[in-house]
């Protein structure tokens, strides 16, 4: 069966763990510095501010932010559940603008009449990269400054994805990525927030760890959201890694898109002004249940990113939102395998068990 994710770890991250191990700071400490500050300076931003995970960064950051109790965070209804939820662990709410048909992202047009409409109600844009392709962050940033909101990106599938030549992470207020074993980098779990705002990294920084200003003083309530440094020893690995990794995954689909242009399939779509890093190889079609099953079939893996829209979900089902576009998206996508350890047979197999099935 060729997966439809493979993470890759080699000797290099398994002798920078048994450093860390060996000098007794396993928890946060300079190895984690370290990280940030690398990551920082691969996105292009002043700051860098590691976490747990990435739904932990989500709800850092929005709190940074100054998100709270009684907001409303405008973001799109269709995206993995934490975008979400991690607006509603703040006490705010999500609002949900629908998406392009064409990018799976937010709508910039939708997100104008959403705040055309209740502009003095929307306290915050979360806006995600959906599947490693970046939103319109131009159209985006200029509504954000527009209603004087904050424009916080959600950059966890979208590691080195870039817009008009730079990088995701360095144009919202602040913006998050994630490590988790599936995606582009990983660091087993963890996540990552970016701003080069000094108060947002301030404010993130004391919330990821429990509102600390000294060894034993607090100035508010946070959490415990720190990334170890064993994780962080790997990330330092992977991302001297990525730019081969997002290499790998371009090559994979620009193959999977010469190899399936003449079928009927809806193909990944990326625009002139932005970089896509296929976090995942997303396909559209009406018959995907029975395509999927006949992949499984001969031994092709693939993944349904998402079957359901957030605003469907039964956690949100005290929200009203209307999401056509989104939810006929939902009913199509299906993803192929394009990770970076498919050979060249791997990618001939997948092509032809489609052009068959066509």
């Amino acid at each position: 069966m060729i997966p439809i994710a493979n993470p890759e770890m080699g000797q290099a991250e398994k002798d920078r763990v048994v450093e860390v191990m060996d000098s007794g700071m396993l928890a946060d400490g300079p190895e984690v510095r370290s990280f940030e500050d690398e990551f920082a300076s691969y996105c292009g931003t002043e700051h860098a501010v590691a976490t747990s995970n990435g739904t932990t960064a989500l709800h850092a950051a929005l709190k940074a932010v100054g998100i709270g109790a009684g907001d409303r965070v405008l973001t799109t209804p269709f995206s993995f559940i934490a975008t979400a939820n991690a607006i509603r662990l703040t006490g705010a709410d999500p609002v949900f603008a629908d998406v392009d048909a064409a990018t799976y992202n937010l709508d910039p047009e939708v997100v104008e009449e959403v705040l055309r409409e209740q502009g003095d109600e929307i306290d915050a844009i979360l806006a995600v990269h959906l599947y490693g392709l970046p939103c319109d962050l131009t159209r985006l940033s200029e509504l954000a400054l527009e209603y004087d909101i904050p424009l916080i990106e959600d950059a966890a599938q979208a590691h080195g994805a870039t817009f008009e030549g730079d990088k995701v992470g360095s144009f919202g207020d602040a913006a998050c990525f994630s490590f988790y074993p599936t995606k582009n980098m990983t660091t087993g779990e963890g996540g990552m927030i970016t701003t080069s705002n000094d108060e947002v990294d301030d404010k993130a920084q004391r919330f990821i760890n429990h509102g600390r200003t000294a060894k034993y003083g607090h100035s508010e309530v946070g959490h415990n959201f720190r990334m170890t440094s064993m994780s962080a020893a790997i990330g330092r690995v992977q991302l001297e890694r990525l730019p081969e990794y997002i290499e790998a995954r371009r090559a994979n689909a620009e193959t999977l898109t010469e190899g399936l242009s003449s079928t009927s399939l809806t193909l990944p779509f990326e625009p002139e002004d932005r970089t896509h890093v296929y976090h995942q190889y997303t396909i559209r079609t009406e018959d995907r249940d029975d395509l999927r099953s006949y992949l499984e079939d001969h031994d092709v893996g693939s993944g349904v990113y998402y079957p359901t829209c957030m605003h469907e979900q039964p956690v949100y089902d005290d929200i009203d939102h209307d999401a056509p576009v989104g939810e006929q998206v939902a009913s199509e996508v299906l993803s192929l395998p394009v990770h970076p350890t498919l050979s060249e047979g791997n990618l001939d197999h997948i092509i032809e068990v489609i052009q068959d099935y066509e």
